[in-house]
């Protein structure tokens, strides 16, 4: 596969500076940790980081986020670094807001959220994906669309304005409803191909690889099942879910899909039009979580990606956790995660290491449920 087919390319026009809000509430480490994520979400979309700041407020200004005052320390460093894009650190911000800044700073402003739907809608190849990634965007700009104004006719192209969706930016409401209608029963004729694949495979063992996005689960995949998935050292490297049949031995066989990686505060439209490609995780007999075991903040990964599978119907699912990457970790960072996390795996897709003993433990599981009796 030409891996120049999902690659950003990134853009020295789109010079962006990152800002994160820090309340009295919010521990320094986790607006530290939120806002190193932003940066590699950016960075995906394409953009050139100038520089991230953090402003202390007790709560955000109703108009400028910031106060009216920070805007004018703003608008000084936005002159003389040429700066094109202002991303904040935050899910939504309100039309009004986004309103009042790109008049005072004449530049764009977007959130967090307007990243990550683009980070989808490039990242989308399949009709599936771009139907999702559309619905998507839409559903997020419908209720926008009378704050943002003039907001809209003023896009000029960039991260949060491209994608399948965005020839809709400057239609009415009725027409993005009947849009959104039309994908809505697209969707429904995938789900229902998805739904009769699903039954044709019921004989076999099913297993969904999760993880945090960049964890490694297509590189697994790619080891496990001799194939090339595309892969690449970025957020949300791919987004359709492949199945692959892998062998764990000459007689034992099970069949493995690669499913959308997590994230902290996926936007809930997102989460909601990929339900049918989260409905593979639903239906898997097993689950492998691949982790990161080199991440930032390990820990938190493993909790997004957890509450994010308690929400789906995975009740009494057997869960095997894999710690890869471990080609770029240290023994004693090995270790520590085989005392806190007992009876999870450690290895490398990588180089091939600790792959036996994670293709016996699935041997194991799928024995245990009788599938290939």
């Amino acid at each position: 596969m030409d891996a120049s087919v999902n690659r950003i390319q990134s853009s020295r026009d789109e010079r962006a500076l990152l800002i994160a809000i820090r309340s009295h509430n919010r521990k320094s480490e986790e607006v530290e940790y939120s806002l190193e994520e932003l940066k590699l979400l950016v960075n995906t979309a394409g953009a050139v980081i100038v520089d991230s700041v953090t402003v202390r407020r007790e709560s955000l200004d109703a108009a400028f986020i910031v106060g009216k005052g920070y805007v004018d320390t703003l608008l000084q460093f936005i002159e003389e670094n040429e700066v094109k894009l202002i991303v904040f650190d935050l899910n939504d911000i309100r039309p009004a807001q986004i309103r009042n800044l790109e008049d005072r700073l004449k530049c764009r402003v977007i959130g967090r959220n307007e990243v990550i739907l683009d980070i989808f809608a490039r990242r989308a190849r399949s009709s599936e994906a771009k139907i999702q990634v559309e619905l998507a965007q839409l559903k997020y700009i419908l209720p926008r669309l009378k704050g943002l104004g003039g907001v809209l006719s003023r896009l000029g192209g960039g991260i949060g304005t491209r994608g399948p969706g965005e020839k809709m930016l400057e239609t009415d409401r009725r027409h993005i409803l009947r849009r959104i209608s039309t994908l809505s029963q697209k969707l429904k004729k995938y789900e229902q191909h998805r739904e009769r694949t699903r039954n044709s495979r019921k004989s076999e063992a099913l297993g969904a690889v999760v993880g945090y996005t960049n964890a490694g689960k297509s590189t697994l995949i790619n080891l496990l099942a001799k194939d090339d998935l595309f892969v690449e050292d970025r957020l949300f490297a791919t987004l359709d879910s492949y199945t692959r049949i892998v062998y764990l031995n000459p007689l034992q066989k099970t069949l493995l899909t690669d499913t959308v990686g997590f994230i902290q505060n996926l936007p809930a439209n997102l989460i909601e039009s990929f339900r049918s490609t989260l409905e593979d995780i639903e239906n898997a007999d097993y689950i492998v979580h691949v982790v990161d075991i080199n991440a930032l903040d390990l820990e938190r990964n493993i909790e997004t990606v957890e509450k994010e599978l308690n929400s789906l119907n995975i009740e009494n699912k057997p869960v095997i956790m894999f710690f890869n990457k471990t080609d770029g970790s240290d023994e004693q960072k090995i270790n520590i995660v085989k005392l806190k996390y007992p009876g999870a795996l450690c290895g490398s897709a990588l180089t091939n290491t600790g792959i036996q003993d994670l293709k016996d433990r699935i041997g194991f599981l799928v024995d245990k449920t009788y599938i290939n009796n």
